[in-house]
């Protein structure tokens, strides 16, 4: 089946490609029997693939059931999913059917299901293994053909190592493992999600659907979006509700944005481009948008130039910018090994040749002559060499070995 037919069946918005990539997993896995252990950030979406699953599965015509474990007092949930016996315990006045049991010959969605107690989740495990559980207050073992699809949205390893969750349980439930990356990793879904919303609530509410402005579209895709699709559908719904114009801007849709989460920077901004009537949050958006563009510019400048092999004139130009850059590239290269902190001061002279902008360009060079200098400043003293550049003892030996420094 298309993956565009399974969107338009199930109601899913996104062409990101990690979205089909799952889609074609469920797609694939659901025709057997294998449990799902169905994980993400809350808000994701992630109760819509037990139901793709199910639906084209050979057990499409039999029960689909879906528990919240998170939701059933922990002294009642053996009773939910297994059922219990009459006189069980108090209360139990007639027998009941557990979850298990009335969802025989389908498929039954347990989400959040690192929050059941651990004792239930014994239980829990005797079913995926034999197909067999026993109801509270009963010594009859009772036999069940249901397939398992389990949820969460913790770190199920951490809840391991802290004996909340059984391992073992945990690996018989990811047999086939789905992970639903959050919104923020899909930004080419989230404008289509917005308009999907819209529409949904201009029809709800009678009323005109939203548009956004360019600078708004921008603003919505770079938010980050703790809540996933939950959050952006109740701001969508907030502002269909209560704004009049139907044409938002970043200015109005910021409104709605929790000022939490709104990315803060350490800025300068010139009190010659304030204006008395732009709030806060105003400015703000001014200078991210217009550092967004001046730095896209830099690089694009930069680059071109450097490709080009005509650094000299721009470094004579802007001596202290061009060093600064050199810095930059070398820290990406180390990112992940080190970090070096090193103070630029302009250049006296403002004249740099071209063969010393070539050696500034090597970055084994650089890396090599700033370690041989802390080196020599602490007389061999290679603690305090890496203090001093800010590693690790461990990396500076490598990089003493690497660049064969005697």
């Amino acid at each position: 089946m298309e993956l565009q037919t399974i969107k338009q069946r199930f109601g899913i918005i996104g062409n990101s490609p990690e979205l089909n990539r799952l889609l074609d997993i469920a797609i694939q896995v659901a025709p057997t029997d294998l449990t799902v252990l169905i994980s993400g950030e809350s808000g994701t979406g992630k109760e819509v693939f037990p139901k793709i699953i199910h639906q084209l599965s050979a057990r499409k015509h039999g029960p689909y059931t879906a528990v919240n474990c998170g939701a059933i007092p922990e002294g009642t949930i053996d009773s939910e999913l297994f059922g219990h016996e009459k006189g069980s315990f108090t209360g139990a006045h007639e027998a009941r059917k557990g979850y298990f049991e009335v969802s025989n010959g389908g498929t039954i969605f347990l989400d959040e299901v690192a929050e059941l107690p651990v004792s239930t989740q014994v239980r829990l495990l005797r079913v995926l293994e034999s197909g067999e559980f026993i109801k509270v207050g009963s010594s009859k073992v009772i036999k069940t053909d249901v397939r398992v699809i389990a949820a969460t949205n913790i770190n199920v390893p951490e809840s391991i190592e802290k004996g909340k969750f059984r391992q073992d349980l945990f690996y018989r439930l990811s047999t086939v493992p789905i992970n639903i990356p959050p919104l923020r990793q899909r930004r080419e879904d989230i404008h289509l999600l917005f308009r999907k919303f819209t529409t949904d609530f201009a029809e709800k509410y009678r009323m005109p659907s939203l548009e956004l402005t360019a600078d708004a579209v921008e603003l919505l895709n770079n938010y980050r979006w703790d809540g996933n699709i939950r959050q952006l559908k109740n701001i969508t719904e907030q502002i269909s509700i209560i704004e009049n114009d139907r044409n938002i801007d970043a200015k109005t849709l910021l409104k709605y944005l929790p000022e939490a989460y709104v990315p803060k920077l350490p800025v300068l901004y010139s009190k010659k481009e304030e204006n008395k009537d732009m709030t806060e949050r105003d400015i703000l958006y001014k200078i991210l948008f217009d550092m967004r563009k001046d730095v896209t510019d830099l690089k694009k400048t930069v680059l071109e130039l450097i490709q080009n092999g005509n650094v000299s004139e721009f470094q004579q130009n802007n001596p202290q910018l061009v060093r600064k850059l050199f810095h930059d590239i070398s820290n990406k290269k180390q990112e992940e090994e080190i970090e070096i902190q090193t103070d630029f001061e302009p250049y006296q002279d403002a004249t740099v040749q071209d063969d010393e902008v070539e050696e500034s360009l090597s970055i084994a060079l650089k890396e090599a002559d700033l370690i041989k200098k802390a080196l020599e400043k602490h007389k061999g003293k290679r603690k305090a060499a890496a203090l001093d550049l800010g590693i690790s003892e461990r990396t500076l030996y490598r990089k003493i070995k690497e660049y064969d420094i005697n």
